[in-house]
């Protein structure tokens, strides 16, 4: 019995290790008040669970780039990377996206788009001369949907501008897409498979955390995803309503076998041994994430 419940434990503890093995961090402002000891133990921490690669959401936010080259965020990312994780930093965000987005008929979007792309290859060309950070990836964190990429022709010319994108950046670039329930399982799962094929590395969230959609229909997008599309572990349950500031609590990842799927969990802030990041963001009274 002994025996069969450590190998129990093992088996579970190798299932953690896969499911944490690239991790999603999302900077917030207020997480510039933990200190250097902190951060030191959350990569520390990360790297025991067996964590691999971090993948940071972005690293400039509308006018804030988190202090710079010398501010709080690019030195806790060096610790990270001291630590051993590959980094996978994001470019730039648009606080106003989504509601950019909404308003935007198809030509609209296909040149906000492109003003977006620029800003963020800017970004990166910054990175590289002024962080001087080990870069195994590029993280575009403009959202991808079903529900305002439902038409052919917007698909069609995303697919472009990210393989134009992908071409200049000297390292893979990542983007993230949801399902809506607009587009069919299977006409999603083409979708996400075109944009892999035209070199960009495409992560699906599962939306467990959200809850948008019934598991019912979440497992159906998913089974259809072409295995060159990772699936991201939501470890979070939203507990905010339509229209109000966003607010989840802490909530176990399906762990559920990835199979042909590389997977990454989002994120480092809902994990236990993050939890001085969300602890620190309610203490100084942010309970809304970006």
């Amino acid at each position: 019995m002994a025996r069969w419940m450590l190998f129990v434990c093992l088996l579970l503890g190798t299932v953690v290790a896969r499911g944490d093995e690239r991790v999603f961090y999302q900077p917030l402002n207020v997480d510039a008040g933990l200190t250097q000891a902190q951060w030191l133990r959350i990569w520390q921490d990360t790297a025991k669970q067996g964590t691999r690669t971090l993948i940071v959401q972005w690293t400039a936010y509308g006018d804030s780039d988190f202090g710079g080259a010398s501010g709080w965020l690019a030195n806790s990312l060096q610790l990270a990377q001291q630590q051993g994780l590959q980094l996978v930093l994001g470019l730039k965000m648009d606080p106003a996206y989504y509601q950019r987005i909404d308003e935007l008929d198809s030509a609209g979007l296909a040149k906000y788009w492109q003003a977006q792309l620029g800003q963020s290859l800017a970004q990166q060309q910054k990175l590289r001369e002024d962080w001087k950070l080990p870069v195994s990836g590029w993280y575009l964190p403009l959202e991808l949907d079903d529900l305002h990429f439902l038409a052919a022709d917007r698909r069609a010319t995303l697919q472009r501008q990210l393989k134009g994108l992908a071409g200049k950046l000297d390292a893979p670039l990542h983007v993230s897409a949801f399902s809506a329930g607009k587009l069919a399982p299977n006409i999603n799962a083409q979708w996400l498979g075109e944009l892999s094929a035209a070199g960009v590395q495409v992560w699906w969230q599962d939306g467990a955390g959200t809850g948008r959609l019934s598991p019912v229909v979440r497992s159906s997008y998913a089974s259809e995803l072409p295995c060159s599309v990772g699936i991201v572990r939501e470890a979070f349950r939203q507990v905010s309503g339509d229209g109000q500031p966003f607010h989840a609590e802490p909530a176990a990842p399906d762990v559920t076998s990835s199979g042909c799927h590389a997977s990454a969990v989002f994120s480092l802030r809902y994990r236990p041994w993050g939890r001085v990041i969300l602890d620190n963001q309610r203490k100084a009274g942010n309970v809304q994430n970006h």
